[in-house]
């Protein structure tokens, strides 16, 4: 009996061929493809979403064109974080057929967002007809975005861990309170055992000071590289700021509603990192949207 991770390499080889034959031109893989960032951690109640949604807008605002999928199934947050309602999920592509277009919201600043809602869970209870559909829906994201943002749930269950296997890159998001770095070395540690080539990069939230930030850095830096051998990448921090707990009561990302903070200056300075430490250019059939929903499923799988 054939798995169902084996139905997906056909799917996606059958999608080849179409587009081999005219048919389907949004799967080149010639073509530039969505660089896909998940942004996780260890312990809930970091501000991962605060960052996610906050990233987003400084990325676009640099000229990306960005689109945020929202997976954190149990407390998805995006919307809240945003003040806004959508009106389709990810369900909607998957069980009711619509289009990836219809079920894209408009945020701030011209970026996208995605409700996961239960949808990606569900990708492994899907016939072929419905993973071919979704695979071809979803692909069109590498046309839409030059970056795909997903939020995770926080933890290490085999779900959250999924999201951070299949993706090309992990930004962790970090707290100063000692059971936070504590959860983030340990998904770190199934991280290593699973790929220690893996790029993630550290934030460190609600810092007190730049200093603090820095030791944080380095103290998880040394003890991976010494103990787990994967090398970590620091990408910033953003330091406490009562404008920013502001900014979460409103509904509105700090970004916009301070954009002077030290809070705002410190997202600005990561997304510049981030597209400065970019592989931009490098054309892989490993990357893009297309390629990390094929690896999600594999992982979810087992």
């Amino acid at each position: 009996m054939i798995d169902q991770a084996e139905k997906l390499r056909q799917i996606i080889n059958n999608l080849k061929e179409r587009h081999a034959a005219g048919q389907e031109n949004i799967l080149s893989t010639g073509e530039k493809t969505a660089k896909v960032i998940t942004v996780t951690s260890g312990k809930g109640g970091v501000g991962k979403t605060n960052v996610t949604v906050n990233l987003a807008i400084a990325l676009s605002e640099m000229g990306k064109r960005v689109a945020i999928l929202d997976a954190d199934f149990g407390l998805a947050n995006i919307d809240v974080m945003l003040g806004i309602i959508p009106k389709l999920t990810l369900v909607d592509v998957i069980y009711n057929n619509r289009s990836i277009l219809e079920v894209l919201t408009d945020g701030p600043k011209n970026i996208k967002f995605i409700s996961g809602g239960s949808g990606v869970e569900d990708l492994v209870k899907l016939d072929d007809e419905q993973l071919e559909r979704f695979i071809s829906n979803i692909s069109l994201l590498d046309k839409l975005a030059d970056i795909v943002l997903i939020d995770t749930g926080a933890g290490l269950s085999e779900s959250v861990m999924s999201f951070v296997m299949a993706a090309n890159e992990v930004i962790l998001v970090t707290t100063p309170e000692p059971t936070s770095i504590t959860d983030a070395y340990a998904l770190i540690k199934v991280v290593s055992h699973r790929d220690r080539s893996k790029n993630i990069r550290v934030v460190v939230n609600r810092a007190e000071s730049a200093n603090e930030a820095s030791d944080i850095l380095n103290k998880l830096s040394f003890v991976t590289g010494k103990f787990l051998t994967i090398d970590l990448h620091p990408l910033g921090f953003i330091p406490h700021d009562e404008q920013v707990i502001k900014a979460v009561k409103m509904q509105q990302p700090f970004i916009l509603s301070y954009p002077k903070s030290q809070a705002s200056k410190q997202i600005m300075e990561m997304s510049r990192k981030l597209l400065d430490d970019s592989t931009e250019g490098t054309v892989s059939k490993e990357k893009g949207i297309r390629s990390f929903v094929q690896r999600l499923v594999n992982l979810m799988n087992g």
